[in-house]
Formats: structure tokens, C-alpha cells, sequence
């Protein structure tokens, strides 16, 4: 592929063409693609940007071999998929995949503009949550290294014989030889390492490397990401409040807040290795007959450790996000202090355990164990808390359409994006989809923690057999997976026998579309059942419903469980009836190894991904939805391509049109429609006035209209259609991501267009002499229509705006 240095544009100089008076920047959507492919060429130029994002013409429209004039616009690409699936490492942001759940959550909030302290009380609420997901991680590596490792398996000689590496820190086999080499090695005597605070001393790096590393990670992503400056420098001179936050100028500039977080979080994470190193020994030094001094520092160490904590909460409770100016400010002394003083206090915590114990040996489980039934209590809570702010958010901005409201694709009858679809379309989320996204997001952080501690558990001893295995939380967590399962699979065994029932009412409507041809069954078939199929994407609300109400009093009843009795499903139901039991058994047993077979799929899909580029680029098309919004939430979270893919596109927008004048076009597919209506958002009101939107496929109003109803509602979406000059929007009923942005008539030009054909042929015909496919979310550029569209807002711009300089001289 041809490469070029940066070529600026404008009018003709020192022999170089002008540049064109017409361009269409194209920007493609999830998965990627290439330049070639976009502009159908295979000699493509880089015009401007770097490896990891870039905008691209073909080669014979570049200056100065470019035409001054040709019949029509010259066409660029911005290709952008490389900020979400070039890397190899970025497999591994799947092992973040909770975190980047409880992020979305924080943007799924209902609109709210005239309740300013509810939208500031819903956010503090799923920053709290986020801040539990980062010490529930934490408490899973601590389970997994301190109390599984180093104080139940060291402290038993069976289980420490298994594994070599273990056999210097169990006193019972002290004069082992192979106990001697590591003792040699470590140059101390035999027992030294026996004692149990030594041992949990000696284990603590590794849940600190996590997340030294977690903060290594997200400091490098944000020096790359969210370093990117945006157009407009100034403040936000006249702010709109019934607009969409994505027109303000800092939205896409939170390198304040994301630095925060990141501290405050890194020290929750270390806050969370010291208290796990340092409970069991204050708890053995407040035993009668202690020493003094050890009870007197422990009860210090365990002062400064809740003050630490309380330092945390407060620095992740402060105002988030300015997002009316471009806030270049840095909180330095914070965002360096708190991590290094949590980093003392893990040491101190190290030393203060690892200090010499006689009489102190391990049994059982590590102290402290009911702390994950503490996180369970604590995310319920903040689910509950987030549920009730967001109904009333919900209830206040709630207004019912008059009668007769008319869209452009018709009249409003559900929310489904076709009306014939209405036997299949189902409510949107009545304001709860941020709620139960949160407590989706708390239930795979369990999950994974879970898996985590129970497999190292078996690989290790067995739970029961040699060793008491994690803690019964985690258990009781696990066996609530085989019911919850099954509600699930009732549920899909709902939706396929209603996408079958609408799949055959589709055929009586694909057959009235195709009067007078000969019936290929077989075809028929195939096109109603695609838009059956494409209908699923409406029944998403239900299918959280059903997800997040399901989890929710099941985690419920596994909290009590667990802090009812302390025992496992297993021996609670002991003296129950035999039904009981054996339900009980097959659900602990089942749970135990679907949540190991879970993590195990994960990890492998992980290194495939690692890798394959190919499977790469499927966890790409996930990212690219998922981090599409920028780190309000949880900085661990994967880093927001849109904070570098939207400055991309308004400076290449505004230094174009500046310096020709010219008519441009915007045109995206799928989410690369997300970008550019967020892009024409971040435009001064002159530039916007002079830029044609052109959408296809796209999930404006169908996906993020109803999932993210603050950023992208109705109010939102006709604001961006008055700023903008015109709007065209393509959609197939066999696509199942896009669909119309239904805004209302104004007496202008309607902004959907009609649904296109699809496929372009029912049979055979002159110009389609073989069966033509059935396309659904792709191919949109190859029909007719998308030509007739985009000449129709050239049209417009040409009839609406002045000519660009040079034209008439050309």
C-alpha cells in the first residue's frame, strides 16, 4: 500500500492542483477495514495521520497529479480499527471486561436536564460501584495467593508436598533436601519462612504486582488516548441544556478525572493487599496474654489503613467530569501521594506481619474471608441505590407524545424501529438499563473471581479434601449459575418461537412486495426469516430485564445462604429432604465447574486472540462498541478510541472546509455513524452549517438512541439535525444493528429515507443475471440508492452555501 507524508489542501499554488470542491470522508464501522476496500482502489495514499489511525484518498486524487474538477466528490477514508484490535496485547483486555461493563453503565443514565443533583448522585453511585469491582479483583488475587497458597496449602504438609515450590514454607518438612537448596537459595535457615505471617509477607507482591501493573496499563493508555486535544479550546460559551453533552467542548478530554480515579483506585487495590496481610496477625495479637507493643502497632496499622480507605472514597466521590471546558488541570499531589502513601502502608503492613510470631500457626481459612460477603452486600446496595435515582430520573423527564406525532418514518407506535416489527418490539428500559448494566458488571466480577479461586483451589488440594477451599461466598456465588442458566434458557426457547411465528408472517409481506414474479419458497423463506432474525435486536431490552432481575434475587438468596449458616449449599441442605439435597449438590457441584469452565473459555479465547489477527478483530468488534465512551467510571477500563477518532475527524473537517470552503459530505456506517454524528457535534456552529450527514446501517436511534437516551435521545438527535445543512439516513429491514433515527417532520426533507431493497433481486433478472444476496448490515455503498442520497445532499449543500474559493476561477 503506497504511503505519502501529509499533504495540505487548498487553493492552487506553485503548479499544485487545487483541491476539490465536493469531498466525502467516509468512516466505517465495526471490525474494520481497509483503505483499499473502502475507496475500491488499490493504489491508496495517506493523506494525513499515523499507523494506529489515518485518513486516506487514492492516489490519482492527491495533488498536485489530482484533477481540479471531476463529476463527482473526491472520496477519503478515515480508517480507525487499529485503535481497537491492532495490537496483539489488546487480547488481553478481555481480562477487563467487568470493569468496561460498569463504565458503559455510567453513560446509560435516563435525560434528566432540569435535575442536576440526580445526575451528579446517579454517577458518584456507579463510580462507588466501580471502586468495589477494583477491590473485589484485588481480594480474588489475595484470596487466590494468601489464603489459598501461603496460609492453607504451606500450612499442610499433604498439600505442600504436592507442589515443591512450597516445601520451604511448611515446618513439618523443614530438613526436606529440597527444602534446603530454597533455603539455601533464599539464605536462610529451614523454618524461617514457616511462620505464617512470613508466608502471607512473601505472597503479598503478587496481588501488588496486579495492580501496580493494572496502574501501569492505565497510566500508558492515557498518555495515548485521552492526550489528544479537542477543536474547541475555549469554554462552552453558550451551552444548550435540552442538547446532547457530546457538543460540549471537554467530553472527550478527561485526562483529570481518569488520573483520579486512577490513583484513587491503585490505592484501594494496595489498601486491599494490606488489610488481607494484616488482619490474621491483628486478630492473633489481640488474643489475652499478646505482646503490647504488637497489639499497641496493630491497632495503629489499622487506624491508618481506615484512613487510607476513607481518603480513597472521598478522592472517588468529588465532582467527576467537567465537560463545558477543557479542563488541562492536573490534581499532581493527589494523584501522586495517595497511591504512594497506600504503597507505605502495604509495606509497614508487611512488616508488621512478617514480624516474628512463635505459637502461630494457620489453620483453616484466612481471617478476614467474609469480607467478599461484605462486596456482595455492598454492590447489592449500590445497585438497589442507582435502580431508585434512575427511575425518578426517568419519571421527571417523562413526556408522552401527542396523538398524532408523526416521524419520518412514519407514526410512532413502539419502540421498535419497525412498525410491522410491532408484534416483536418491546418497551425500551424505563430508565434501568444503567442499574442492571452495573449489576451485570458486578456479576461477572464474581464470576471470574470465583472461577479463579475455585479452580486454584482444586489444582492445589482439592476444597475439602486436603484444604477448606475459598470462602463460602464464593461457593454459594458459583451454585447460583445452574438457575440462573435455566431462566436464560427459558427465555431464548421464548424468543425462538417468537422469531419463528414472525418469520412466517414475513413471508406474506415479502410475497406482496414481489407482485407478479414467479415464488421461489426457498427464497422467501430465507428473506423473512433474516428479518426475523435482525428483530432480535429489538427484544435486548427484555432479555436484560430478565438477565439483571434473575441475578439480583439470586445473588440475594446466595448472600444469605452464605452468611446464614457459614456452610455450603451442600451442608445447609443437609437434614432437608431429598429433593433439596440433591438439588443442592448438583447445583454446587454444576456451578463449581461451569464457573472453572467459563474461565477457562475465556482465557483461551484470550490467547487465541493473542495470537490470530482474525480473532483478534472479533474481540475488536466488541471493543469497538464497548469503549466507544470515554473513562468516566473505572480507569482501569479499556481506553476510548472516540477520544482520539473524533479530534481526528473535527480537525480534518474544519481545517478542509477552512482553507477551500468547500461542501463536505460525512458518511458512516455503523458505528462509524456514532462518530460522525459525534464529530459534527464537536463543530463550531459556521463549520456544521457547511457539513452533510449521510448514515447508513447505522444505530443512532435503534442502539444508543435507546440505550444512552441523555447523549443520543430524540431531543439530541433533532438538535444535530437542525445544526447540521442536511441529513440522509439508509436502512434495510434485514439489518440488525441499523435502522431510522425516526425525528420528526419539520417541513423539511425527511431524514430517513425509504427502507432499501434487500436483496436488490427477488429472482433473476437482466441485471441481476444470478441470485442476488441477501446483505443486511453490509454493502450498503454497492446499492443505488446510496448514490442518489449522497448526490441529493451535494444538491443541497450547493444550493444552500456559497460557492468555494477557486471554484469559479477554475
Amino acid at each position: 500500500m503506497e504511503r505519502a507524508q501529509e499533504r495540505p489542501g487548498g487553493a492552487e499554488a506553485g503548479g499544485r492542483a487545487p483541491e476539490p470542491a465536493d469531498l466525502e470522508l467516509l468512516v466505517h464501522g465495526v471490525g474494520g477495514t481497509t483503505p483499499e476496500e473502502m475507496l475500491g482502489d488499490a493504489r491508496t495514499v495517506r493523506v494525513t495521520g499515523d499507523d494506529t489511525a489515518a485518513v486516506f484518498r487514492r492516489a490519482e486524487d492527491v495533488p498536485p497529479t489530482g484533477p481540479a474538477s471531476r463529476g463527482g466528490p473526491v472520496r477519503e477514508a478515515y480508517v480507525w480499527c487499529n485503535l481497537t484490535s491492532g495490537d496483539a496485547s489488546r487480547a488481553l483486555w478481555l481480562l477487563l471486561l467487568p470493569f468496561m461493563v460498569v463504565n458503559l453503565a455510567h453513560w446509560m443514565r435516563p435525560a434528566a436536564p432540569a435535575r442536576p443533583c440526580a445526575v451528579r448522585l446517579y454517577g458518584l453511585l456507579v463510580r462507588l460501584a466501580a471502586l468495589t469491582l477494583t477491590v473485589l479483583l484485588v481480594a480474588a488475587a489475595c484470596e487466590v495467593a494468601l489464603d489459598l497458597v501461603a496460609w492453607q496449602c504451606a500450612g499442610v504438609r499433604a498439600c505442600a508436598q504436592r507442589h515443591f515450590w512450597l516445601a520451604f514454607l511448611t515446618p513439618d518438612a523443614a530438613e526436606g533436601p529440597g527444602v534446603r537448596r530454597w533455603a539455601e537459595l533464599l539464605g536462610t535457615s529451614g523454618g524461617w519462612w514457616a511462620q505464617p505471617g512470613r508466608r502471607l509477607a512473601l505472597a503479598a507482591p503478587a496481588p501488588g504486582g496486579l495492580i501496580l501493573l493494572l496502574w501501569y496499563l492505565s497510566h500508558r493508555t492515557w498518555s495515548a488516548y485521552e492526550s489528544h486535544r479537542p477543536l474547541v479550546q475555549g469554554p462552552d460559551a453558550a451551552p444548550d441544556p435540552g442538547g446532547s453533552a457530546l457538543a460540549r467542548p471537554g467530553f472527550w478530554y478527561g485526562r483529570r478525572l481518569v488520573a483520579r480515579l486512577r490513583a484513587a483506585h491503585t490505592a484501594a487495590g494496595l489498601l486491599t493487599v494490606a488489610a488481607a496481610l494484616a488482619t490474621p496477625a491483628v486478630r492473633f495479637d489481640q488474643r489475652p496474654g499478646g505482646p503490647g507493643a504488637l497489639h499497641v502497632l496493630g491497632w495503629l496499622l489499622t487506624a491508618c489503613l481506615l484512613a487510607g480507605a476513607g481518603t480513597t472514597v472521598a478522592a472517588v466521590c468529588r465532582r467527576g467530569r467537567d465537560e463545558h471546558r477543557v479542563d488541562q488541570r492536573l490534581d499532581r499531589h493527589l494523584v501522586r501521594r495517595l497511591p504512594l502513601g497506600a504503597l507505605a502502608l502495604l509495606l509497614l503492613a508487611a512488616l508488621y506481619t512478617g514480624w516474628s510470631r512463635p505459637g502461630w500457626h494457620s489453620a483453616g481459612r484466612l481471617p478476614g474471608d467474609p469480607a467478599f460477603g461484605g462486596l456482595m452486600l455492598a454492590q447489592g446496595a449500590l445497585v438497589v441505590a442507582l435502580g431508585v435515582v434512575a427511575w425518578a430520573m426517568y419519571r421527571s423527564g417523562l413526556k408522552p407524545p401527542p396523538a398524532d406525532t408523526e416521524t419520518d418514518s412514519g407514526p410512532v407506535t413502539g419502540s421498535g424501529p419497525y412498525p410491522h416489527l410491532a408484534p416483536l418490539s418491546t418497551p425500551g428500559t424505563h430508565g434501568l438499563g444503567g442499574p442492571a448494566t452495573a449489576l451485570l458488571a458486578c456479576g461477572l466480577g464474581g464470576v471470574m473471581s470465583g472461577g479463579v479461586a475455585q479452580r486454584m483451589a482444586d489444582w492445589l488440594g482439592g476444597t475439602g479434601a486436603v484444604i477448606s477451599g475459598p470462602p463460602v461466598s464464593l461457593t454459594w456465588q458459583a451454585s447460583m449459575i445452574p438457575p440462573l442458566l435455566a431462566v436464560l434458557l427459558g427465555l431464548a426457547v421464548r424468543l425462538a418461537v417468537g422469531t419463528a411465528r414472525l418469520a412466517r408472517a414475513e413471508r406474506d409481506r415479502v410475497r406482496r412486495e414481489h407482485p407478479g414474479e414467479p415464488e421461489d419458497p426457498a427464497r422467501t423463506r430465507a428473506i423473512a426469516h433474516t428479518r426475523a432474525m435482525a428483530a432480535l435486536t429489538d427484544r435486548a431490552p427484555l432479555v436484560l430485564t430478565v438477565l439483571s432481575a434473575t441475578a439480583l434475587v439470586l445473588g440475594g438468596g446466595a448472600l444469605a445462604g452464605a452468611l446464614a449458616g457459614g456452610r455450603t449449599p451442600d451442608g445447609a441442605a443437609s437434614g432437608a429432604v431429598a429433593a433439596v439435597q440433591l438439588a443442592a449438590r448438583i447445583s454446587q457441584g454444576l456451578g463449581s465447574w461451569l464457573v472453572g469452565l467459563g474461565f477457562l473459555l475465556f482465557v483461551t479465547w484470550g490467547r487465541r486472540a493473542y495470537k490470530d489477527r482474525g480473532a483478534r478483530r472479533t474481540v475488536g468488534i466488541l471493543w469497538d462498541v464497548g469503549t466507544f465512551w470515554p473513562r468516566a467510571a473505572h480507569p482501569f477500563a479499556p481506553p476510548c478510541y472516540a477520544e482520539r477518532a473524533v479530534p481526528d475527524l473535527t480537525w480534518r473537517m474544519a481545517t478542509w472546509t477552512g482553507s477551500t470552503g468547500g461542501r463536505l459530505v460525512l458518511s458512516g456506517h455503523s458505528q462509524g455513524s456514532v462518530l460522525a454524528a459525534a464529530a459534527a457535534w464537536q463543530l463550531t456552529p459556521a463549520t456544521r452549517a457547511r457539513i452533510a450527514l449521510l448514515t447508513y446501517g447505522s444505530p443512532l436511534e435503534r442502539l444508543y438512541g435507546r440505550w444512552f437516551p441523555a447523549h443520543f435521545g430524540p431531543a439530541a438527535l433533532a438538535g444535530l439535525h437542525r445544526d447540521v445543512a442536511c441529513w440522509n439516513n439508509l436502512y434495510r429491514r434485514t439489518d440488525p444493528i441499523g435502522g431510522p433515527v425516526r425525528l420528526p417532520c419539520d417541513g423539511g426533507p425527511p431524514v430517513d429515507r425509504p427502507p432499501l431493497r434487500d436483496p436488490l433481486a427477488y429472482g433473476r433478472t437482466p441485471e441481476h443475471p444470478l441470485p442476488a444476496p441477501i446483505l443486511g448490515h453490509s454493502g450498503y455503498q454497492a446499492d443505488p440508492a446510496f448514490a442518489r442520497a449522497r448526490a441529493d445532499l451535494l444538491t443541497r449543500l450547493r444550493t444552500g452555501l456559497p460557492a468555494p474559493r477557486g471554484e469559479s476561477a477554475t
